[in-house]
């Protein structure tokens, strides 16, 4: 082959390859982030059979197939607080701002402010909410099981709540 024709073919080579990736070729790709926006799902009392005094809750996301737990805003207003209730896999709670309570069953009521984390371990049985003077809110991450995430007991008593 002389010198004109190998520079021909070497060039035909290079077109080639440079066309061939200039296609689009087959990716795979992670899944794109999705943004909720807050707001985007409407608050919701706290029931009354699961709650004493006014709590809001205000759903930040919902459990999915990527992530087992579901996150919800709450805020109790002072005096507030859930019933007695138990988490099927556990959870997990982040003060987000005042002074609020909580106490496992058997053991004593202990005081939680911003920043404070929360680790209930499935099955314990306890209860969280504001402090007498102060409202307080937290971040609850609870994951689920069978889809259940909580078992509902009986109302934290005026006693129960008083015993600090």
């Amino acid at each position: 082959m002389n010198k004109h024709a190998s520079k021909i073919a070497v060039c035909a080579a290079l077109v080639q390859t440079a066309a061939q990736a200039a296609e689009p070729q087959p990716t795979t790709s992670p899944a794109a982030q999705q943004i909720q926006r807050a707001g985007a799902q409407a608050s919701i009392s706290g029931p009354e059979h699961y709650f004493t005094g006014r709590a809001r809750i205000d759903p930040v996301w919902a459990a999915d197939k990527d992530v087992n737990a579901s996150g919800a805003l709450v805020t109790f207003e002072p005096g507030a607080r859930s019933a007695w209730h138990t988490h099927p896999a556990g959870q997990r709670l982040v003060v987000t701002s005042g002074v609020g309570l909580t106490q496992e069953w058997g053991k004593p009521v202990q005081e939680i402010r911003p920043g404070d984390v929360i680790h209930c371990p499935p099955g314990v049985k306890h209860w969280h909410g504001a402090a007498p003077g102060t409202a307080m809110t937290h971040l609850a991450v609870t994951p689920s099981v069978d889809g259940k995430n909580v078992n509902w007991m009986e109302k934290v008593s005026d006693e129960q709540y008083a015993a600090r």
